[in-house]
């Protein structure tokens, strides 16, 4: 397995520890009745994400945040994996990734500003540079 793939698995765990994260807070708040409901919106005041405390919604935002990062990140390590354009400039921009996608969660959760948009910017940048890498 490529140095990419084997971050791409790391981030992909990473990501089932943010739900985690997320989840065990948010069924403390508000109670295995709203929780575990189909979450119809006729139903509910307003949404689930709404009516957790403010760390708990920035949790929610911080995993939403990802699912979306982590989707660009899987191409780029994917292609430079199966092109054979694995190396030493990719692997470094996989591990910038996964950092700056580690450290964004706190960085989120305790509302460090401007570090939680400079965090999500090299995460982003990295992903670009392994994407424009792999055309070249």
């Amino acid at each position: 397995m490529t140095p990419e793939l084997t971050v791409l698995v790391l981030a992909a765990l990473w990501q089932m520890v943010q739900l985690v994260l997320y989840a065990v807070p948010a069924n403390r708040e508000l109670g295995p009745g709203k929780t575990m409901s189909p979450r119809d919106p006729q139903r509910l005041d307003r949404p689930l994400s709404e009516q957790v405390s403010i760390r708990t919604g920035r949790l929610s935002r911080a995993y939403q945040n990802h699912n979306e990062a982590l989707l660009l990140f899987a191409v780029a390590a994917v292609v430079v994996s199966i092109t054979g354009q694995s190396g030493p400039f990719t692997t470094a921009c996989a591990w910038v990734y996964l950092a700056a996608r580690v450290l964004y969660v706190p960085a989120y959760a305790f509302g460090w500003v401007p570090w939680r948009s400079m965090l999500f910017g090299a995460g982003w940048l990295a992903t670009m540079l392994m994407l424009v890498s792999a055309l070249l």
